[in-house]
């Protein structure tokens, strides 16, 4: 008896571990590829933490009113891996910023890269919006 028990748990482990986690959203369900956004503004935060990083940017309006965007980017590993640290991106440094809007048209943003000032670009591996800008051609 006790061994039936065993092997009927056992498979049902085995089953449940090819089932998929539904717990992680797509990046579109929060975000809109029918809304590619490049926003010029001036880095104010950085938070490289699982399981998304922010980069927070001031953008000045036409009016001179500034408003604050978040900017979501990958897990840190990725961003590492992209050459994205800390280091690399000093408060205060002006970037411009690819990436889709969201749903709500609250100021956030599905990162798919920044470009310095001095020209070089970083992709912010947000896997999902950088597939959909390149089968779009949004990231020119």
């Amino acid at each position: 008896m006790q061994a039936r028990t065993i092997t009927v748990l056992v498979g049902v482990m085995v089953t449940l571990s090819g089932v998929p986690m539904g717990a992680h959203h797509s990046w579109n369900t929060v975000f809109s590829e029918d809304k590619p956004l490049v926003l010029r503004g001036t880095l104010a935060k950085v938070e490289l933490v699982n399981p998304h990083s922010w980069f927070w940017i001031d953008v000045k309006s036409p009016d001179g009113t500034v408003a604050k965007w978040g900017i979501e980017g990958g897990p840190p590993n990725g961003l590492i891996r992209n050459g994205i640290t800390k280091d690399t991106l000093p408060v205060g440094e002006e970037l411009v910023v690819r990436g889709y809007g969201s749903r709500d048209g609250s100021n956030l943003v599905a990162g798919v890269k920044y470009e310095r000032a001095d020209g070089k670009e970083f992709f912010l591996a947000n896997d999902g919006a950088e597939a959909t800008a390149k089968a779009l051609g949004n990231l020119k």
